[in-house]
C-alpha cells in the first residue's frame, strides 16, 4: 500500500470533526483484476447536514520539489479513481484534500485556478494545525 501523505491524519481528524464517519482507511477501489487505494472513505449518517452522502478522499500534501508536477500527478490520479468509482461505487463523490497553506500559496495562483476550473476538481481545504475543514470547493 502507498505511503500516507504528511497531512493524512489531519484530514481524517478534520472529517471526523465535521461529522463524517470514516468507513475506510484506505478506501479500496477494485475493478476486475485491478486494485487501487484511495486514502479515505467516509460517509455522514442520515439526518446529518449532508445526511447519507458518501465520499472518497485522496489526500495530497503538495510538498514535492515541483508543485506543478504534484498537481499533474494529482489530476491524473483523480481521473483514474473517478473513472473507476463511476463503475464500482457511483454513489461516492471523489474529493482531493489539501492543506490550507498549500491552497493559499499554490492553488490561489491564476494559472492553477484556471486549471482547477477547467478540470472541475472538487477540493477539501483543511487547516492542518486546527484539523478543521476551512472550505469545500465543488
Amino acid at each position: 500500500m502507498p505511503k500516507l501523505d504528511t497531512i493524512h491524519n489531519a484530514v481524517k481528524n478534520a472529517l471526523i470533526k465535521d461529522g463524517w464517519t470514516i468507513t475506510d482507511d484506505p478506501y479500496t477501489i477494485e475493478y476486475r483484476k485491478v486494485k487501487l487505494y484511495a486514502d479515505i472513505g467516509a460517509e455522514q449518517p442520515i439526518g446529518a447536514e449532508r445526511g447519507g452522502e458518501k465520499l472518497v478522499v485522496e489526500v495530497k500534501s503538495f510538498v514535492g520539489a515541483s508543485k506543478i508536477q504534484d498537481l499533474k500527478e494529482a489530476l491524473g490520479q483523480y481521473d483514474i479513481y473517478r473513472y473507476l468509482l463511476e463503475e464500482t461505487a457511483p454513489e461516492r463523490k471523489l474529493y482531493v484534500a489539501v492543506s490550507a497553506i498549500a491552497y493559499k500559496t499554490f492553488f490561489n495562483q491564476d494559472v492553477i485556478q484556471l486549471i482547477l476550473k477547467k478540470h472541475q476538481l472538487p477540493l477539501i481545504v483543511v487547516d492542518t494545525e486546527t484539523e478543521e475543514i476551512e472550505q469545500w470547493i465543488n
